[in-house]
């Protein structure tokens, strides 16, 4: 593996000096990553030397995207460790993949089943099956947390039944960091008939995700999380699954057959592909999967997860201090946090003035919040580009935050 320096040297981003002299310090990476040279150049080199639409054209141009959009999903597979490049689909993202997901999965549905979720979703993770337990007459039942926000697993037994028949879950807390333990979910759900649907948004991007050995029935992440590009997602399930899930959205390459009173569907992953796909960015996708996996999640998750623990034991020395979720040893590479007598937009402004970028607010999951009994946080999360300098520029910051504020 590169040293960490030489892998940080590999993002352009950071080639740069703020106004007042400040150094980029971003830790808002489970919001979207930065991208490395050679993701931004493979996009560049795909609009500039051989654009054209995808699985459209036998010209050259057209062959030679098709070539590398097949390429890109052959990545995606081996990184997730699927069975086929039929059972991946590109998509706009994670939500777009989720909503797909839980359309598709209508059917599995009867009044009075049931579908499991938790406090720790997501609202992409949330509101679709809000919305689906609304529409099929199905009930929503949720997975108690412990106080520091975990799944309580000795209460599981208490919410998963029979009646449940999708168990749909994060794979790792945008908010907590918590990492769920998901081959474990997903036998408990399969012992009952039930279908485990997983949200790999943060997962895939911090360590090793195997759909094969976890047995996850569908899977859904984004790229621009992954050191990808935005606007592209992808959609993993078992190819029995996919085949007997209806599409959601009807178009071009989609289709097999259309007459006046008909249509019918192509085979998978194309059903699941209509109109013209993010092309350029679901290419460049290949190279950033190629590139974390040259890195080796080994050595990404173990970086990450030293520089979190040095975080960690910074930040509580600050006074006021309160870390939301687990000790590190449960979690992945974020830290949301509160401070005693300050606003977390208040927080986040103040820390922009030393270049410090961080996120706040409910971080797309107000029913945590609300459970937690707060409005909002402040987190900070870090991707393979971070070092110590920036959570020592981080602890820095938030003293000075604390001077302007006046908090003592």
């Amino acid at each position: 593996m590169s040293t960490a320096a030489e892998i940080r040297k590999q993002f352009p981003i950071f080639d740069q000096t703020l106004p007042k002299g400040h150094r980029v310090t971003f830790l808002d990476t489970a919001a979207s990553s930065q991208k490395p040279q050679r993701v931004i150049d493979k996009e560049r080199s795909v609009q500039e030397t051989h654009y054209a639409n995808a699985y459209r054209g036998v010209y050259r141009f057209g062959a030679e995207i098709d070539y590398e959009l097949e390429a890109s999903r052959e990545a995606v597979r081996n990184l997730i460790n699927a069975r086929s490049t039929e059972e991946i689909a590109f998509t706009s993202g994670t939500t777009m993949s989720i909503n797909v997901i839980a359309n598709g999965l209508r059917n599995h549905l009867q009044p009075n089943d049931e579908i499991l979720i938790n406090l720790l979703e997501h609202h992409a993770n949330f509101v679709p099956w809000q919305q689906l337990a609304k529409q099929t007459g199905a009930k929503l039942n949720f997975i108690p947390l412990t106080d520091d926000c975990r799944l309580d697993l000795e209460r599981l037994s208490d919410v998963l039944s029979k009646k449940t028949k999708i168990l749909a879950v994060t794979g790792m807390s945008n908010v907590t960091g918590t990492i769920n333990p998901i081959a474990t979910l997903a036998q408990r759900a399969h012992a009952v008939g039930a279908l485990i649907v997983v949200d790999g948004a943060q997962s895939v991007p911090h360590d090793v995700v195997d759909v094969q050995t976890d047995d996850i029935d569908l899977l859904a992440f984004s790229g621009h999380k992954l050191y990808g590009p935005t606007g592209v997602g992808v959609l993993y399930g078992k190819r029995e699954l996919l085949e007997e899930m209806d599409p959601l959205l009807f178009g071009g390459h989609m289709i097999n057959t259309v007459s006046l009173a008909e249509s019918t569907w192509a085979s998978i992953p194309a059903k699941f592909e209509a109109g013209t796909l993010p092309i350029v960015q679901a290419i460049a996708l290949g190279e950033a999967v190629n590139f974390v996996q040259e890195i080796g999640f080994s050595n990404l998750h173990d970086y990450e997860h030293e520089l979190m623990l040095y975080a960690h034991q910074q930040l509580t020395e600050i006074p006021g201090m309160k870390i939301i979720g687990p000790e590190p040893v449960h979690k992945g590479a974020i830290v949301s946090f509160t401070l005693d007598g300050a606003h977390p937009e208040d927080l986040a402004q103040l820390l922009d003035r030393k270049g410090v970028f961080v996120r706040h607010g409910h971080h797309c999951t107000m029913p945590l919040h609300n459970w937690l009994g707060i409005a909002a946080s402040v987190r900070a999360s870090f991707g393979i580009y971070n070092n110590r300098e920036d959570v020592d520029t981080l602890v820095a910051a938030l003293n000075f935050a604390r001077e302007k504020l006046r908090i003592v």
